[in-house]
This record gives C-alpha cells, sequence and structure tokens, in this order.
C-alpha cells in the first residue's frame, strides 16, 4: 500500500508578508517614536526596513525590543495593493514662492511639516502617505497663495490657523475612533487659502479636477475682495490729505 505523502510543512517565518502586515508593523514603530522608545534616526532605519520587507522573518527584528512585540503573524485578509512602493522620505520644508509644490503618493509624513507660500500654491494628498505618528502638524504660512490638502477617510483634521483676509475650509468630520490619525494645522493664512478635502485613495482623476477648481475659485475671489478693500482705503486715504490741505488753506 503506498503511504500518502507527508505534506510539507512550511516555516511561518518565511510566509510572504502583505501590505496589512507592514502597515501594522509600521503602526507600532510610530506609536514607538510618539513614547521616547525610538530616536527619529532609529524610526526612520527602521521604516526603511518594514517597507523592503518581503517575509515575516524580516519583519520580526525590527519591533523585537519594544514592548508587546510579538511575532507578526498574518493580518485578516484585506484587498492586497500591489501598486503602492515604500513611503519616500522627503524635506519637511515645502516652499512655493512665486511657484508651485506639491507632496503626494506615497511619502513620509513627518511630526512637523512646514509650508510657506507666497503668491503660489502648494498641493498635499496624504491619502497614500504614512504619518510618522498618530497625530502630526502641519505649520502653513500662505500669504496670497494657497494650499490645497488631500485626506483619506478616518482621519481627524483640527485646524488652529490664524486667518487674516483669507480662509480654510475643512471637510464634515467622518466617523472616527479615539485612536484615530490626526492632523493638526496650524500657522497663518494672510489673503490666502487652505482647503482640506476629503477623497478615497481610488477617487477618479475627475474628482481631483473639481477640488482644484474649487479651490482656485476661491482664491480668485479673495483676491478680489483685497482688491476692493485696497481700493477703499485709498480712497479714504486721498479724501483725509483733501481735508487735511483745505484746513490748512482756511487757516
Amino acid at each position: 500500500m503506498d503511504v500518502p505523502d507527508k505534506p510539507v510543512e512550511v516555516d511561518p517565518r518565511l510566509m510572504r508578508a502583505s501590505d496589512a502586515d507592514r502597515d501594522r508593523i509600521a503602526d507600532q514603530l510610530r506609536e514607538a517614536l510618539a513614547e521616547g522608545r525610538l530616536t527619529a534616526e532609529e524610526h526612520a532605519e527602521r521604516l526603511d526596513i518594514v517597507y523592503q520587507a518581503k517575509t515575516y522573518a524580516e519583519l520580526a527584528p525590527v519591533v523585537a525590543d519594544l514592548p508587546g512585540a510579538g511575532a507578526p503573524a498574518p493580518a485578516a485578509p484585506q484587498p492586497v495593493r500591489h501598486d503602492l512602493p515604500a513611503p519616500q522620505a522627503g524635506s519637511p520644508n515645502l516652499v512655493a514662492i512665486l511657484s508651485g509644490a506639491e507632496r503626494k503618493g506615497r511619502w513620509l509624513v513627518e511630526p512637523h511639516t512646514n509650508v510657506v507660500t507666497v503668491l503660489g500654491g502648494v498641493e498635499l494628498d496624504l491619502r497614500q502617505a504614512v504619518l510618522a505618528q498618530r497625530e502630526v502638524t502641519i505649520n502653513i504660512t500662505a500669504v496670497l497663495g494657497g494650499v490645497s490638502i488631500t485626506v483619506p477617510p478616518g482621519v481627524r483634521v483640527l485646524n488652529s490657523v490664524t486667518s487674516v483676509m483669507g480662509g480654510c475650509s475643512l471637510p464634515s468630520d467622518d466617523t472616527v475612533g479615539p485612536d484615530a490619525p490626526v492632523i493638526r494645522l496650524t500657522g497663518m493664512a494672510l489673503l490666502g487659502g487652505i482647503d482640506v478635502k476629503r477623497l478615497n485613495a481610488d477617487a477618479t482623476m475627475d474628482s481631483a479636477a473639481i477640488v482644484g477648481r474649487d479651490f482656485h475659485a476661491r482664491q480668485r475671489s479673495l483676491h478680489r475682495e483685497f482688491r476692493e478693500k485696497q481700493s477703499a482705503v485709498h480712497r479714504e486715504f486721498r479724501e483725509q490729505q483733501r481735508e487735511l490741505r483745505r484746513q490748512r488753506r482756511t487757516r
């Protein structure tokens, strides 16, 4: 009688890790950074290893010295995104003076990002971005310029921007838990505008184009309002000068 072949046992550590597995380890590193267990340099080094890892054996050492770190295990089945590369680390400072700048795709959002635009525009797309920690801050200085920010569902946006003849438009807060990622906006909009939209990662380009049109329409409205107020101030100044001259002649 033929004895059936014994099934080949595969070492779980050699199983291929999914995008969801890598994201879970990245979240654990983010919490360790926020708690002070890792320095920013250590966090960046380990995050690079995570998004280059292909098996559970490569992921395990990354969090082996962190509290509650067990061997990475397969997560619940989720749609696999093969089109998402490892997040690209870039400068935490974006400057657009009489020009434009953008940051989109799979990029690493540092704990603190500075955005400066003067008579220019900046576009930040965070739908595929990886946050360095649960709460990140984007400090914006918009002078006669605009900043367009796109966030995915489930992210809370808190606005602390000071507006002077400018404005900041936020989407309605969708249902998020207490541990949801937080994007805090700070800084100042002087005769400028900040527009935040919430879109799914697979939103069509038509939706993005509509967002852009709405944003630029608001910018034109702000500039028109500024010119009208500037003209009114000039008229009032000229009237005051004429009145002073009349008073001098009558003395």
